[in-house]
């Protein structure tokens, strides 16, 4: 039992450390510039912590619209990924219907296609309907990539709720949206935002496809690739830390539906 819990505390330190040590590196550059970049051994707070990169980083002409480009970008392929995935996911939990095992591989098997392949024929379509180099044909883009995950995510949630509890609220006279909205959406919440999150975050740190697919209208992903190619390190990581703040915020904002998953209390 003993060795059982120091197993379980120390992958719950490997991973944390895993995922915090770099962006604490990040941070640092960010924070300590050029000085906190090249030291070594590096030290746990930085000798100069000044938010004149950052700020300098955020007045870099075009910085502001890629920005709001990027959150257009994300917003809209959460909205387009849940709005169509969970509908999918639903219709495969609830119904029987012949290819059914066939229609969730060949959803996932669109994933498999590279997306440089499409680069070409998605950039001659988007000009051709007036979409090309905006970031609502981006949003679709990464709607592409982020609606298998939110179908098949959907379909496992809504398995995992009895279809008695629909069945009852049938019987006290709710009709078959109803029961939906009342029983099994509020059920299914938590592992909805975590496929949110998901889509989310596949949008925002995505670059090849707003690349591709923008020229004057950049995500803040492909903007940065182009501005900060050549710039000195310090401001990199000041860049750095710019794009994964949003992520932690958003993530941060909805934890107590992702806690809700694994049954943890968030008060």
């Amino acid at each position: 039992m003993m060795l059982r819990r120091l197993l379980y505390a120390s992958g719950i330190a490997t991973l944390c450390a895993w995922v915090l040590v770099p962006i604490y590196f990040i941070a640092l550059g960010a924070f300590g510039g050029r000085p906190a970049v090249f030291k070594w051994p590096k030290a746990w707070l930085p000798d100069i912590t000044s938010l004149d990169h950052l700020l300098l980083f955020l007045r870099i002409e075009g910085v502001g619209t890629a920005a709001i480009n990027s959150v257009i970008a994300a917003g809209l392929t959460m909205i387009l990924s849940i709005g169509l995935g969970a509908p999918a996911g639903y219709a495969l939990a609830r119904y029987r219907f012949r290819g059914a095992n066939a229609f969730r591989l060949l959803v996932l098997l669109t994933r498999a296609f590279p997306l440089a392949i499409l680069a070409l024929p998605l950039t001659v379509l988007f000009i051709r309907i007036g979409l090309y180099d905006t970031p609502y044909g981006v949003a679709l883009v990464h709607t592409a990539l982020a609606l298998p995950f939110a179908a098949l995510v959907s379909a496992g949630l809504f398995m995992g709720i009895p279809r008695e509890l629909e069945e009852a609220a049938w019987v006290f006279g709710c009709g078959r949206f109803a029961a939906f909205r009342r029983v099994v959406l509020p059920l299914a919440l938590p592992g909805l935002a975590a496929a949110a999150i998901f889509a989310f975050v596949i949008s925002w740190n995505e670059v090849f496809a707003a690349s591709v697919l923008t020229v004057r209208q950049r995500t803040l992903t492909a903007y940065l690739l182009t501005v900060l190619a050549e710039s000195p390190l310090h401001y990199r990581f000041a860049g750095g830390f710019i794009l994964i703040v949003p992520s932690v915020v958003f993530i941060f904002a909805v934890r107590k539906y992702l806690f809700s998953i694994w049954g943890i209390t968030n008060r």
